[in-house]
């Protein structure tokens, strides 16, 4: 079955009403809807949480804990505006660089943006590799979190080695991009790597080039930038391995129903062929499984023509097809 044709039958949700002479009081048992985009760095992410809110009416939420932060939008693999496709993204460099972003402040920002999207009768999407955020938002006591809201967790996963012969072609990337003179002016000769968005990898791992760059001969210099990109590609790989393991944590042990979908079959693939690739086996069953988790009767039992978020449209529809 397509996304359009599935869009088509839930056009109209089905409502189970008590028949008893009570008016029902709907604001009591609603409960808001969250889509939360998770996967390890490289995966693909900011692609599906874009694909997904060009499907639904949505906003987007960075959850990562650098990309939060202005500035070294090359270095921190920020989504460019061109890729965002018109889609608004919360938190997605806008912290003070210098400053240290809690997740306790993840918490209450993040919180206000998904009020703000709900009450526009949008959809939130938060997107994003730091799964402290994540679960310090859902798991919260204070916040209570899932008293509010349904929520829904989309993980974009690809095997190992692949992703990490992807993750150190990015880097290389985002040297030919202009990663070396992004990170120059965050170099300190007293730099704390230890606070704000100096904690991003290639902070560090640049600071010995720059240190010595003006003092060494032309073959020292090369090899002490060899050496910062290998660290990269290097500390981006352990991130990456951190990031699944926190997944399969939360997966395994504190039990969050996560829909695993396996992207392995788009990098192992170049062009349109990857592109097609992505959309059978990433986009469109993501969609599906939102599309259930908004409009399906079985999880929307409370839901009331007076729901906040706007029900599938022509254009959406077509969106979910293109």
């Amino acid at each position: 079955m397509t996304i359009s044709m599935l869009m088509c039958r839930l056009r109209q949700p089905i409502i189970n009403i008590p028949c008893s002479g009570k008016r029902l009081n709907v604001r009591q048992i609603e409960k808001e809807k969250v889509v939360v985009v998770m996967g390890a760095t490289g995966a693909g992410k900011s692609r599906l949480s874009i694909d997904l809110a060009k499907c639904f009416p949505s906003e987007i939420i960075n959850s990562d804990k650098i990309q939060v932060y202005q500035g070294l939008d090359i270095v921190t693999n920020k989504i460019p505006k061109e890729d965002q496709r018109g889609v608004h993204h919360h938190l997605l460099g806008t912290i003070n660089p210098d400053t240290d972003f809690t997740p306790t402040d993840f918490i209450d920002t993040s919180s206000s943006a998904i009020e703000t999207i709900t009450r526009a009768q949008k959809l939130p999407i938060i997107v994003g590799g730091s799964n402290s955020y994540l679960e310090a938002l859902i798991d919260d006591d204070d916040y209570n979190f899932r008293s509010r809201y349904d929520f829904i967790c989309l993980w974009v996963d690809v095997a190992m080695p692949v992703l990490q012969s992807y993750v150190a072609e990015r880097v290389d990337d985002m040297f030919r991009n202009g990663m070396v003179d992004e990170l120059r002016p965050f170099y300190s000769p007293n730099g704390d790597y230890s606070r704000g968005i100096r904690r991003a990898i290639g902070v560090p791992e640049f600071d010995e080039y720059f240190r010595r760059e003006e003092f060494v001969d032309e073959e020292t210099k090369q090899r002490l930038l060899e050496d910062a990109i290998k660290e990269i590609k290097l500390n981006t790989w352990k991130l990456a391995m951190k990031q699944l393991r926190k997944i399969h944590r939360l997966r395994n042990v504190k039990r969050w129903e996560i829909h695993r979908l396996d992207a392995t079959p788009v990098f192992r693939r170049r062009g349109e062929e990857a592109n097609e690739a992505w959309k059978k086996v990433v986009a469109e069953p993501s969609a599906m499984v939102v599309a259930r988790f908004l409009y399906d009767s079985k999880n929307n039992h409370n839901v009331v023509s007076g729901l906040r978020l706007l029900p599938p449209s022509e254009n959406v529809m077509a969106a979910a097809t293109c």
